[in-house]
């Protein structure tokens, strides 16, 4: 059997926060926009008018943008369970195309059925898995996922420069 590996971060810090990966994100998501090209369509911290219709966009604030992320995209891609270096790739697929396609994207990884839900089995293949390697490889296989997309042409760079970004965080921690 392959060695198991732990999903702590080997002593040099502790586990990545919600708090931290929303730091991390914000960066990456901007304030308001109403880009007629974008079927999400009028925008804020990255929160849709398309996935939040009730939600006033333009009002939105960065403390509710928060608790939405909280709720509704690090909880449910499991990112509190999923080791220490795959926690903000996976927070940050889920954001982008749903915690649904972003586990169902890391499942294929490593190598077990995609249902798009972080069960034991699951959790069983990421552990047996070398945490930085599947974090790089989970990046490159979302570089070939948005390539495949009808609006990659549109938005294609920004998306690509987010993901290479996150692909360089990772490589200081490459043995």
């Amino acid at each position: 059997l392959p060695k198991k590996h732990s999903f702590r971060s080997e002593g040099r810090r502790p586990a990545m926060t919600f708090d931290e990966a929303f730091d991390k994100l914000i960066g990456h998501e901007g304030g308001y926009v109403n880009n007629p090209s974008d079927k999400g369509g009028e925008t804020k911290y990255g929160i849709s008018k398309n996935a939040y219709p009730r939600e006033n966009i333009a009002e939105l604030t960065l403390e509710r943008a928060k608790a939405i992320y909280l709720h509704d995209y690090w909880g449910p891609a499991g990112c509190d369970v999923v080791p220490d270096v795959l926690r903000f790739s996976l927070f940050d697929f889920a954001v982008n195309s749903s915690p649904k396609t972003a586990i169902k994207h890391l499942q294929k990884l490593v190598g077990v059925f995609a249902d798009g839900i972080i069960g034991p089995h699951t959790l069983a293949a990421i552990q047996l898995s070398p945490p930085v390697r599947l974090a790089i490889a989970f990046n490159l296989d979302r570089l070939l996922f948005w390539s495949d997309l009808a609006d990659f042409n549109h938005f294609g760079a920004g998306w690509v420069r987010r993901g290479v970004k996150n692909i360089l965080d990772l490589l200081p921690l490459v043995k």
